[in-house]
């Protein structure tokens, strides 16, 4: 990890890039998949898993006896730690979900708006080296707490964990299907997996690639992602130990993850550089790791001020503010998926079982968009209502402003009414 010292604002957006993928040629590659699972539907399907996966389907879905044996598969220890993040993880969530409100705008004009959960819903978990059990909490427990009334899994992955989750939050359905081909069957619906309405989870440059392009047909997603990155920003309060520890633990999901380390104190950041190597050498997934923190870098600079201008130009996916009054400084923070607070709160309890939710807006897109949260499986439905009284109060308004626009059935609707109560 190089230290880079003072670099000028001109600098920054070069040294914040994330890195690049050629997004065009992902889509191209992705695009025949889509089609593929659209036109032929299970076949399709099966036909991608033996091409891709080398993995032969005879029946895509998981049946209700591997979700219930899944329990007796898993030793005691993690199941009770599995209860104890989906205890947290709901009551935090639970929370989000408020009553509908009536205001009345003026006498007689009530107004109000309530939430309805999104009907048919699709959770993606990828394969490979990390079984993300946790991920199934984080989508499933709001899509529970909202009301959804079908969601739907699909992920290679057979370990019993995320059986053992998806039994937890009440999955309706789940399905052996990985890749694009899993986001094409969501999005079009075959023969065995329903259609659903949105689709949530992570998943590699060609996952992220299929859910933008179904978007692009009327399908929503959660939101656009990229690679997994944390940014910490240091002073002299900080722990080198455990900031090497946070680098090193965002390091290891591989190596298209982005770490970056910010400080006014070279000091701190010489620190971190020695302890970082002597804690990633023994890690088991070292080589990953030195991979990813070939993105990383560390800057040094002048002011708390320009730390604060450069994280929000960043706008990361996970912020570790390890300062003194790190809540304070924490509000002048106007772009992050999610913050963490001082010495004792590493982005892992974060991952995994503080309570607030893991899937968050990556690539800079933290500027605009937010993380899952029970509002990404609600739909909110304005309802207003109006009295004779009402009528007699906002219809002159109304039949103002229709008149200004020259919509003269939008003044009539109102003034019919009107001339009723005469």
């Amino acid at each position: 990890m190089n230290i880079i010292a003072f670099p000028d604002r001109e600098q920054w957006p070069s040294l914040l890039a994330r890195p690049v993928q050629d997004a065009r040629d992902i889509e191209g590659k992705v695009a025949p998949i889509l089609e593929k699972v659209r036109v032929e539907g299970d076949k399709g399907i099966k036909e991608l898993a033996l091409k891709f996966d080398k993995t032969e389907l005879t029946d895509l879905a998981f049946s209700s006896s591997d979700i219930d044996e899944s329990e007796g598969k898993l030793d005691e220890e993690l199941k009770v730690a599995i209860k104890q993040a989906y205890q947290n993880i709901y009551k935090f969530h639970k929370a989000q979900l408020l009553p509908a409100e009536k205001i009345e705008t003026m006498p007689g004009v009530t107004c109000w708006r309530r939430s309805v959960g999104i009907e048919k819903v699709g959770i993606y978990i990828p394969g490979g080296s990390a079984p993300l059990f946790s991920t199934v909490l984080m989508l499933g427990i709001p899509a529970q707490i909202a009301g959804c009334k079908e969601v739907v899994l699909c992920t290679p992955s057979d370990n019993p964990a995320i059986l053992y989750a998806a039994k937890l939050v009440g999955v309706t359905k789940a399905f052996r299907i990985g890749g694009a081909q899993a986001i094409a069957a969501m999005a079009y619906g075959t023969e065995s997996v329903p259609k659903v309405y949105k689709i949530f989870g992570p998943g590699n440059q060609y996952v992220t690639a299929a859910k933008m392009l179904i978007s692009k047909e009327g399908v929503a997603i959660d939101m656009p992602a990229g690679p997994s990155e944390v940014a910490v920003y240091a002073d002299d309060t900080a722990v080198p130990s455990f900031i090497a520890a946070d680098l090193l633990s965002q390091a290891e999901h591989g190596p298209d993850s982005q770490v970056l380390l910010v400080s006014t104190s070279k000091k701190v950041l010489e620190a971190v550089r020695l302890t970082l190597w002597s804690q990633m050498d023994r890690l088991p997934r070292r080589d990953l790791a030195a991979q990813s923190m070939d993105n990383s870098k560390a800057i040094l600079l002048e002011s708390e001020e320009d730390a604060i201008d450069l994280l929000n130009q960043y706008a990361a996916e996970h912020l570790i503010l390890s300062v003194a009054d790190a809540e304070k400084v924490s509000e002048k923070i106007i772009n992050a998926g999610s913050i963490f607070l001082g010495n004792y709160t590493p982005e892992s309890c974060g991952d995994y079982a503080s309570g607030t939710n893991h899937t968050l807006p990556t690539n800079g897109y933290a500027k605009a968009y937010s993380g899952v949260s029970v509002d990404s499986f609600v739909k909110k439905i304005t309802v207003q209502q109006i009295t004779e009284e009402g009528i007699k109060n906002i219809g002159p308004t109304v039949e103002t402003m229709a008149e200004a626009e020259y919509l003269e059935a939008h003044k009539k609707a109102v003034t019919i009414r009107l001339e009723s109560l005469l």
